[in-house]
């Protein structure tokens, strides 16, 4: 059987085109959901080139579902696969985690033991006092790059189980002295003073 009579069998047109269309569309929408994380975290450089991708394999999905309008398996296997593709999308942004957040924690109790294990770890912290309902208390709030979260709420969990977490996705940050700025920033002097 040549690719000609492959085409034109029934089992290609029930069974293979539907797993295309499906297919297509799961990576199509993951695309989607990455375009647009991208673009909420003002990576320019990848959303567009995610967003060719999108479009280009959304357009040969489309293609098939137009051409056969009568086929009630393309329509469920579109669908489908759009289901599949924001599960997916959601799931690849958790892995690449992009981006920088910032957490804040509320210590009530003596909080000098959680604040040096962190700095230990590298963690830059602006501590405040506060005041809670019934006393007093420490804000510390860090910008960490995002997949390091687990790590930071790990130290927290084991040093201080009554700690108020709160974590909150950042925008923009200027300078400051968060260990990758400051890594940054010395080897930028280290790169001036050998000139």
């Amino acid at each position: 059987m040549n690719i000609a009579e492959l085409f034109q069998t029934e089992i290609f047109g029930l069974v293979i085109v539907p797993l295309l269309i499906f297919s297509a569309r799961v990576v199509d929408v993951s695309l989607q959901t990455l375009r647009i994380i991208f673009t909420s975290k003002d990576k320019r450089n990848l959303a567009p080139i995610v967003g060719f991708f999108e479009v280009l394999i959304w357009l040969v999905a489309m293609g098939q579902i137009v051409q056969n309008l009568t086929n009630i398996s393309y329509y469920i296997a579109y669908a489908g696969g759009f289901a599949v593709g924001n599960y997916m999308g959601i799931n690849i942004e958790r892995k690449l985690s992009v981006g920088l957040i910032s957490v804040h924690l509320i210590l009530r109790k003596d909080p000098h033991e959680v604040i040096n294990i962190l700095r230990e770890q590298g963690y830059k912290l602006t501590i405040l006092t506060a005041e809670g309902k019934s006393s007093e208390a420490k804000l510390i709030i860090s910008v960490i790059k995002r997949k390091k979260l687990q790590k930071y709420l790990d130290i927290i969990e084991e040093n201080s189980r009554d700690a108020f977490i709160s974590v909150e996705h950042v925008q923009y940050v200027k300078d400051g002295f968060s260990p990758e700025f400051t890594n940054k920033r010395k080897l930028l002097f280290k790169s001036l003073k050998r000139k």
